[in-house]
């Protein structure tokens, strides 16, 4: 995806978002704030946009929830076409995850809304 195909993102802005959302267990109990889908988000947008390919185990420790409740979600998500898989052509027991094309759009659309500071 290139950036054109939506309001440029700095890879900056959406790493400030993801610390803030870690930091937030340091003073208050995690389970409160478990969003996994979110943080599946930012994580594949993020390296969208520094161009990295995420794997799917990378990706369910970007979701900062048991494996096994972090691949229910990748599935869902790429069932409802938010997601979107591609095989390693290096090695076939690897898959890597992307962001759909419209998800990209529309997460980089967000980013622009809410400005360059994000604190959620």
């Amino acid at each position: 995806m290139e950036a054109g195909d939506g309001p440029a993102v700095a890879a900056e802005t959406v790493r400030l978002m993801i610390r803030a959302r870690r930091l937030r267990a340091n003073y208050l109990p995690a389970e409160l704030f478990a969003d996994p889908a979110w943080d599946m988000l930012l994580d594949l947008l993020q390296a969208e946009i520094v161009q990295h390919r995420v794997p799917v185990s990378s990706l369910c420790i970007a979701a900062a929830v048991p494996a096994i409740t972090a691949l229910r979600w990748i599935k869902s998500m790429t069932d409802e076409g938010l997601l979107l898989r591609r095989d390693d052509p290096r090695d076939g027991r690897r898959v890597f995850i992307e962001l759909a094309p419209a998800t990209s759009v529309a997460m980089r659309r967000y980013f622009a809304e809410i400005g360059p500071v994000p604190v959620v």
